[in-house]
């Protein structure tokens, strides 16, 4: 395993769902299996806070640095005040709630669910309802590009205008899709797939090209054979141009190179699957949630574990200018 593991009075009871970095300070927002909400201050090696939901917590996400919200299980939507800590439900799924994400262009707080909905809710508004899209299948997976939205269900992507929600302005489909990411300074996407492929879709490419380009980040070898494993999530550094990484259900977290799709660099195996990514803001910290995630029949059930690894440019050419000395020396 590797980088510093975040140390909790009292752990973190269940499998993690999802961590998020604030948008201008080293906390970060924990949500997990527990009904617990967690805001832990990274600088400080601190507790900030601990909030208890009614039902597991499976998507969380920053209005700002005061404000955050989450989904659970029965389908609610809620608010948490994270200077007060009140918290307030906003909406309802009519099945599981999967996923969430707020866009600072809008002041949208938009979720998807198993009954087959994304919703969009005014953080601003009392009656906070705004407008739901009924898709083929259950959401897996969305993102906020911009005043785009990526909405992943199944095999399929559907890409949305929040200016203008109604039929997708585009649609892709493929493989089985794990996840959903932006890539934030080329407004683009990176689909993560259960069979260890990672599909970068690029605005810059021409008409005559392809949309974007795939390349298997996660094949692994065991006991001879060729295994793939699923891509759980994926974080681009939002600083240094064209680098990404991915994390999986065997607990890799490997650096890649989006423009020469090469690796840069793997960490030491993490103790268990590597469940969300998030890289801090100014692009230095990266935070890895090592947890069981309910997906696997012979999954550990070890304690859920959370580190936070340096992953700075500096870093990335320190270790790689290692890595290629060793295989001139051999």
């Amino acid at each position: 395993m590797s980088g510093t593991r975040l140390n909790f009075k009292n752990p973190i009871r269940d499998a993690i769902t999802r961590l998020r970095f604030a948008p201008t300070s080293n906390n970060l927002l924990i949500s997990s299996w527990d009904s617990t909400l967690r805001l832990y201050e990274v600088d400080g090696s601190q507790l900030k806070g601990q909030f208890e939901g009614d039902f597991p917590l499976l998507d969380c996400c920053f209005g700002d640095e005061g404000e955050a919200y989450a989904v659970e299980s029965d389908g609610s939507v809620r608010r948490f005040d994270l200077r007060s800590g009140d918290c307030c439900s906003i909406g309802k799924h009519d099945s599981l709630a999967s996923c969430s994400e707020y866009s600072d262009e809008t002041s949208l707080v938009i979720t998807g669910g198993w009954d087959r909905k994304v919703m969009h809710w005014d953080s601003r508004a009392t009656q906070s309802f705004q407008h739901s899209i009924t898709l083929d299948s259950e959401v897996d997976s969305i993102l906020i590009c911009g005043l785009g939205l990526v909405v992943s269900t199944g095999a399929s992507v559907h890409v949305y205008d929040l200016r203008n929600i109604g039929e997708p302005i585009d649609s892709y489909s493929g493989l089985r899709i794990k996840c959903v990411r932006s890539i934030p300074y080329l407004k683009g996407f990176a689909m993560g797939s259960i069979d260890g492929r990672v599909t970068l879709h690029l605005p810059y490419l021409s008409n005559t090209e392809k949309s974007g380009y795939a390349f298997r980040c996660h094949p692994k070898s065991i006991n001879g054979k060729h295994h793939l494993v699923s891509v759980n999530d994926i974080g681009f550094n939002p600083f240094i141009s064209s680098t990404f990484v991915t994390g999986d259900n065997l607990g890799h977290v490997i650096a890649w190179d989006a423009r020469s799709r090469k690796r840069l660099l793997e960490l030491p195996r993490y103790p268990n699957s590597v469940v969300s990514l998030s890289y801090n803001h100014v692009g230095e910290l990266l935070a890895v949630a090592s947890s069981y995630t309910y997906q696997e029949a012979n999954e550990i059930e070890d304690p859920p574990q959370i580190y936070i690894q340096e992953l700075s440019e500096r870093y990335i050419k320190s270790v790689s200018s290692q890595v290629d000395a060793a295989k001139n020396d051999r």
